[in-house]
C-alpha cells in the first residue's frame, strides 16, 4: 500500500507527560467474529495517510481491484464517473460496492456516486473493505463488496492540527481542524479549501483552441460530537457540507456539487449491545456537456444539465442480544429512501437551446437482516447470514418541451414497479496451525438502479447514452477461497481466488451510430454512436487477489495484485457482444511500496501502480494503453510541532490513458504533480499513535 509514512508516532512529540486515561468517544461497534471467513482487507489510519497520492480514492486506489469507473482520479473526473467498484464488475460508472462512513451509506441519491472530495483520509481511524456480495447493514448496495470509513474517535481533550500546501499547476490547500470537551461529550470542527488551475485532458497533439486546462475548487466542513448518555450508551452526531467544482476541458463544461448530510447515531455497548443511525442527505447537482467541431476549433454547448436535486433519508437499526460464549447474532432492519429528478436543456441550434427536458422519481429500499458467526473451537468460526429486501420505483417521470410554444414533444409516466429480493451469504476458517488461516464463503447480493440510470439520458462529446427506466436490479452470485499467512505481525500475506456472477448486470449498449436520428434519443452526429442502459443476462468475474506485507527495522514494504477476467458470458439481445470484456475493467491491476522512517524525525517512500489494458466501450473497439505510474514522498520534523513534507504523483510523467471517444480523441489522467506542505499540530500526547500530521 505505500507511500511515506505520513503518521507521526507522536514519540518525542508535543508533551513529555503520557497523562492519565483517556476516554473515548465515537467509537463503532466490534466486528463480528465472522468476517474473517470473508475476503477483508483493513487499512490502517498509518495505511491511509502513508499515500503520496492526495485524495481518499487515490488512497483506496492503492489496494489493487479498487477503481472508479475511469482512471481518472476525483479532482478531474466527471462526478457521475466517481462511483466505486471492486473486482472489476464495473459496465458503466455506476458504484457497485457499498461504501458507509460509520455506517451511513455515502452514495448520491441520485446517481450512486461518492463525494469523495468530501471524505478525507486524514479524519478517518481506519477502514475496512470487504469483497464479495453483502448481507449486514445496507447490504442491498454491496453488490461488489462493501468500503466501511470509520472516523477518527474524539477524545474529550483540546486537540488540533493546520496544514498548508502548494503544488504544481498553481494548486493549493489549506485545512485545520480542532476538537475539545463540552460538558460531558466531545465536539469537533474541520475544514479544507482547495483550488488548482489543473491540466489539460486531452494530448498536445490532438488538442485545439478550444481546450482547457481542468481546473477545480473544492471546500468542505464536518462538525461531528459525542455525548455519553450513560455507562453504555452514546450519542454521536455529524453535519457534513461540501462544494466541489470542475472545468471538464471545455469551457461550455463545467460542472458544480453541493451537499449537505446529517446523521444521529445511538450506540449501547451494554449486555444487549445495539446500534441506531438516522441519516438525511441534500444534494444539488449541475453540469454542462459539449460538442466540439472541426478539428477542434468550434465547440458549442450540446446539454445543460442546471438543476439536479436530490434527497436521501434512511436510517438502520442493529441489536445484538446476549448470547453463549463463542456466538454473535446480529438482527436489524434498514430503509433508504432517494428522491431525485434532473432539469436540463438540450438540442442547441442556431446559438440556443431550443428544448428542455425534465427527468427523475423516487427509490426505496426497505430490509431486514441478521448475522450469526460461531466460533466453534480456537481455530474454526462459521458464519452465516441473510437478507429480505422489498423494493419500489415509483413517480418516474419524463417530460420533454419546446422552448419556443412550450408544446409537450414527449410525456412518459412510468408504473410503479415493486418486488422482493432475498440475499445472503455463508463463510468459514479454519486456522490449523497458528500463522496459517483457511477460508472460504459463499454469497448472493443486489444492487438496484439508480435514478440516474432510470431516467437520465446524457451526451459526452458526440456520443449519446439514453435512460431505460425498465431496467432490473443486478443480482449477483459469487464463491470464494482464500489463504492467510501470518507468521509473525511484521510479515505476511492474504490470497483469494474468485468467482462471481451477475445477471442482469447493467450496462452501455451501443445500439447506433451517427449521423442519424433516433426514437427518443433524437438526433446523434457524426462520428458519435448511441448507447442504451440494458440489462445484460449475465456477466462475469473471476480471477485472484494477493496482497502481502513486511516490516524489517525501520522499512516497511508492501504489494498488491488483482488479475481479473470480465466479461459478458450471455446477452441474447446483442450475442455480438458474448465474449467482450466489460468496459473499463483490466485484467491485470498491481501496487507495489517501499518507506523508511527513522523514528518520528524523518522519512522517505515510493510506490509504483500497474494497470492493464482496457476497453473504453461495449463493444471493445476502442482500447486503452495500460500503464504504470510511480508515487514518492519524503519529510522532517522541523520542530516538535512542525514538519515539512514533499509528495509527488506520477513522479516520471507518465501518459495514463482514461478515455477515448468515436473519433479517437482521448482523455489523459493527472500527469507528473508535486506538492510541498508545512503541517502543524497541537495538543498530542507522548505514545500516542494517532497524533497524526495530516495531509490532503
Amino acid at each position: 500500500m505505500g507511500v511515506a509514512p505520513f503518521v507521526l508516532v507522536s514519540g518525542a512529540a508535543l508533551a513529555e507527560d503520557a497523562g492519565p486515561d483517556i476516554t473515548v468517544l465515537a467509537e463503532p461497534l466490534p466486528a463480528s467474529p465472522g468476517s474473517r471467513s470473508y475476503s477483508v482487507e483493513l487499512l490502517s489510519r498509518e495505511d491511509l495517510l502513508r499515500e503520496g497520492a492526495g485524495r481518499l480514492d487515490d488512497v483506496l486506489r492503492q489496494s489493487a481491484g479498487f477503481q472508479l469507473f475511469r482512471r481518472s482520479d476525483s479532482r478531474t473526473t466527471h462526478p457521475t464517473s466517481q462511483g466505486p467498484t471492486l473486482r472489476a464488475l464495473g459496465g458503466n460508472a455506476a458504484g457497485r460496492a457499498l461504501v458507509l462512513l460509520d455506517g451511513v451509506p455515502q452514495e448520491d441519491p441520485f446517481g450512486g456516486w461518492v463525494p469523495w472530495a468530501a471524505l478525507s483520509a486524514e479524519r478517518l481511524g481506519h477502514v475496512r473493505i470487504t469483497r464479495g456480495g453483502g448481507a449486514g447493514a445496507f447490504g442491498a448496495g454491496a453488490l461488489a463488496g462493501t468500503i466501511e470509513l470509520f472516523s477518527q474517535p474524539l477524545e474529550p481533550r483540546v486537540l488540533g492540527s493546520a496544514r498548508a500546501e502548494y503544488g504544481s499547476r498553481d494548486s493549493w490547500l489549506v485545512a485545520s481542524s480542532v476538537q475539545a470537551p463540552l460538558g460531558a461529550g466531545v465536539f469537533s470542527l474541520a475544514g479544507q479549501v482547495e483550488e488548482s488551475d489543473g491540466f489539460y485532458l486531452v494530448p498536445k497533439a490532438q488538442r485545439g483552441p478550444v481546450d482547457r486546462r481542468a481546473s477545480t475548487q473544492a471546500w468542505h466542513v464536518e462538525a461531528r460530537g459525542a455525548v455519553p448518555l450513560g455507562e453504555s450508551v452514546e450519542l454521536n452526531m455529524r453535519v457534513l457540507g461540501f462544494q466541489d467544482k470542475h472545468l471538464n476541458g471545455l469551457d461550455p463544461a463545467p460542472n458544480n456539487t453541493d451537499g449537505v448530510d446529517a446523521s444521529v447515531r445511538l450506540v449501547s455497548r451494554g449486555n444487549w449491545a445495539w446500534d441506531v443511525v438516522a441519516y438525511a442527505k441534500v444534494r444539488q447537482f449541475d453540469s454542462g456537456f459539449a460538442s466540439v467541431q472541426q478539428g477542434r476549433t468550434v465547440v458549442a454547448p450540446s446539454l445543460d444539465q442546471y438543476d439536479v436535486p436530490a434527497t436521501g433519508l434512511g436510517g438502520k437499526a442493529e441489536v445484538r442480544p446476549p448470547m453463549p460464549d463463542g456466538h454473535m447474532l446480529q438482527l436489524g432492519v434498514d430503509l433508504r429512501r432517494n428522491t431525485g429528478k434532473t432539469k436540463e436543456y438540450f438540442r442547441y441550434m442556431e446559438g440556443a437551446f431550443t428544448r428542455h427536458r425534465e427527468a427523475g422519481g423516487d427509490a426505496l429500499v426497505a430490509g431486514a437482516y441478521l448475522e450469526h458467526s460461531w466460533e466453534a473451537s480456537e481455530s474454526v468460526t462459521l458464519t452465516g447470514g441473510a437478507r429480505l429486501d422489498y423494493w419500489r420505483q415509483s413517480d418516474g417521470r419524463r417530460e420533454e418541451r419546446d422552448l419556443a410554444d412550450q408544446a409537450v414533444l414527449l410525456r412518459q409516466d412510468f408504473a410503479a414497479r415493486s418486488d422482493w429480493q432475498a440475499s445472503g451469504r455463508v463463510g468459514a476458517s479454519w486456522k490449523p496451525w497458528q500463522a496459517v488461516e483457511l477460508r472460504a464463503a459463499a454469497y448472493t447480493g443486489f444492487r438496484m438502479p439508480t435514478l440516474n440510470e432510470l431516467y437520465r439520458p446524457f451526451r459526452v462529446g458526440n456520443d449519446i447514452t439514453e435512460a431505460n427506466p425498465a431496467l432490473d436490479p443486478e443480482r449477483l452470485r459469487g464463491v470464494e477461497v482464500g489463504l492467510r499467512y501470518q507468521p509473525i505481525e511484521a510479515a505476511g500475506f492474504d490470497i483469494t481466488l474468485f468467482r462471481n456472477t451477475v445477471r442482469d448486470a447493467v450496462g452501455n449498449v451501443t445500439v447506433g451510430f451517427g449521423p442519424g436520428t433516433f426514437p427518443t434519443a433524437g438526433f446523434v452526429p457524426a462520428g458519435g454512436v448511441l448507447r442504451l442502459r440494458q440489462n445484460i443476462d449475465k456477466a462475469r468475474s473471476q480471477g485472484i487477489e494477493a496482497r502481502g506485507h513486511l516490516t524489517f527495522g525501520n522499512w516497511r514494504a508492501e504489494a498488491s495484485y488483482a488479475f481479473t477476467d470480465a466479461k459478458v458470458r450471455r446477452f441474447e439481445d446483442a450475442p455480438e457482444l458474448e465474449g467482450t470484456r466489460l468496459a473499463q475493467s483490466p485484467r491485470h491491476m498491481a501496487s507495489a511500496g517501499l518507506s523508511y522512517t527513522e523514528q518520528d524525525r524523518w522519512g522517505i517512500a515510493a510506490s509504483g501502480q500497474y494497470m492493464g489494458k482496457v476497453f473504453e466501450d461495449d463493444l471493445n473497439s476502442r482500447s486503452l494503453s495500460d500503464s504504470f505510474t510511480v508515487d514518492g514522498a519524503a519529510w522532517v520534523m522541523l520542530n516538535p510541532a512542525l514538519r515539512l513534507e514533499l509528495r509527488g504523483q506520477n513522479l516520471f510523467d507518465a501518459t495514463v490513458e482514461a478515455g477515448k471517444s468515436a473519433d479517437g480523441i482521448l482523455t489523459l489522467a493527472a500527469p507528473r504533480t508535486v506538492w510541498v506542505g508545512l503541517s502543524w499540530m497541537f495538543g498530542q500526547r507522548k505514545g500516542d499513535g494517532r497524533a497524526s500530521i495530516q495531509r490532503g
